[in-house]
């Protein structure tokens, strides 16, 4: 291994002739493709109510994760409005989400009127604390939304006992986690209602857009499933009335993405053990060099890896530099190197300017509207939130097809800047 930085000129560890199959680039396999056009020559597109690759596919994942009922809907963010709607948000409502996550975990709640409280998230998991969690119920919380951020799932056994102590509904935004485990039990029927995302990114993905809500409660499903068919209680062997409800929307999918996404669930489990494999080797690699915190797996569960979080620690080389700059200045040099390495969601959610000026759908609403509260986002109560923003990473490109061959790259090059760390640090371009 030459010692030249790739910043001073040397040769990448990474050879830039090797494939990188993006995140954000699905492959569709003539399966995926067949399966579409078998929909397009039946010329049945539209996603009815009864319509079968709609029908199958809720059936199958139902099936996949344990739960009783699947609303099939058209993105993540529709069965987290939809659940969120489910569990009887109204005004004034206050639901506890986590800070690091995608934008709609918090909009969802908004849709209803209701009010997102953060909890700070725990410093291994990167997931909400529950100890947090307690700390910031009173009468007028509903509900708590966690996040299995990154395809990892929470501490559902002491987020459930909370719940239960409060009574309190408990919705998994579980958009990133497609097959991860808790304790022998997939994500999507750890709490009251779980949803899904099958947007472009994900573990399942049709390829474009989609979503998925599971619950065990009948009375959840059909509540979230008026939310997504216009208010009104549709089935397939009954004549439409035209009767809303409730507030309905219309969050239906269509049966080409329902067909590519039939497809693509059969070879979830695989993907997922091929990334499993990638990331564990990464793990085994990164956690041998000093200064690089990879990502803590608790026994009970496992990890699906949608993301592969590293964290950069100066401490832990003895050096006195703030660790935004430390992690700034070794991003540089890694993407030198040729490492697919970046930043997903780099501010917590109460720093967003949706937050911090109170700009909601208007007039200051939920929070100044009749039944609201003005809940303060003090950055005291997030220490570990905000120092996570300081020093995480993301390493892209672990997904399959990718191979071990390019994740010993990866390491290859972590191994030479991190020997060269005081080189790394003094560089300027």
């Amino acid at each position: 291994m030459t010692s030249r930085l790739a910043i001073e000129g040397g040769s990448p560890a990474v050879p830039p002739e090797m494939t990188k199959y993006s995140l954000n680039k699905p492959i569709l396999t003539e399966e995926d493709i067949q399966a579409a056009i078998k929909v397009l020559r039946n010329g049945e597109i539209m996603g009815r109510v009864g319509s079968p690759q709609i029908s199958a596919l809720a059936e199958e994942w139902a099936a996949y994760v344990g739960a009783k009922y699947c609303i099939v809907v058209n993105s993540g963010t529709a069965a987290l409005h939809a659940a969120v709607a489910a569990a009887g948000i109204g005004p004034g409502d206050e639901v506890i989400t986590t800070p690091f996550s995608f934008l709609t975990s918090a909009t969802a709640i908004m849709y209803q009127n209701g009010i997102p409280v953060f909890a700070d998230i725990d410093a291994r998991t990167y997931n909400i604390d529950p100890k947090r969690v307690e700390e910031k119920i009173n009468d007028r919380t509903k509900a708590i939304l966690v996040v299995h951020i990154a395809g990892l799932p929470c501490d559902m056994d002491e987020i459930n006992a909370i719940a239960r102590k409060y009574n309190l509904v408990v919705i998994e935004d579980a958009c990133q986690s497609h097959g991860a485990t808790y304790k022998g039990k997939k994500t999507g029927v750890l709490g009251d209602m779980g949803a899904f995302s099958l947007q472009w990114s994900k573990n399942l993905t049709t390829g474009a857009d989609g979503g998925f809500l599971t619950t065990n409660n009948e009375n959840f499903a059909l509540k979230a499933e008026m939310v997504g068919r216009f208010g009104e209680i549709l089935k397939p062997d009954k004549p439409r009335d035209y009767q809303a409800y409730t507030m309905g929307w219309n969050y239906r999918s269509d049966e080409i993405l329902a067909a590519i996404a039939r497809s693509r669930l059969k070879r979830l489990d695989e993907g997922n053990r091929q990334r499993q494999q990638n990331c564990e080797y990464l793990t085994k690699e990164l956690s041998k060099i000093k200064g690089v915190i990879p990502p803590h797996v608790p026994k009970d569960r496992t990890h699906v890896y949608y993301l592969y979080i590293i964290r950069f620690s100066p401490e832990d080389l003895g050096l006195e530099i703030h660790p935004r700059v430390f992690r700034e200045k070794v991003e540089k040099a890694l993407t030198a190197e040729g490492v697919d390495i970046g930043r997903w969601s780099g501010q917590p959610l109460f720093n967003t300017v949706l937050f911090k000026q109170r700009v909601g759908y208007g007039k200051g609403c939920p929070w100044e509207c009749p039944f609201g509260r003005r809940v303060k986002y003090q950055e005291e109560d997030f220490p570990v939130t905000l120092r996570f923003m300081d020093d995480f990473a993301v390493i892209w490109s672990v997904q399959p097809p990718n191979t071990l061959e390019l994740m010993e790259c990866y390491a290859e090059a972590f191994r030479k800047v991190f020997e060269n760390i005081e080189r790394v640090l003094e560089y300027e371009p």
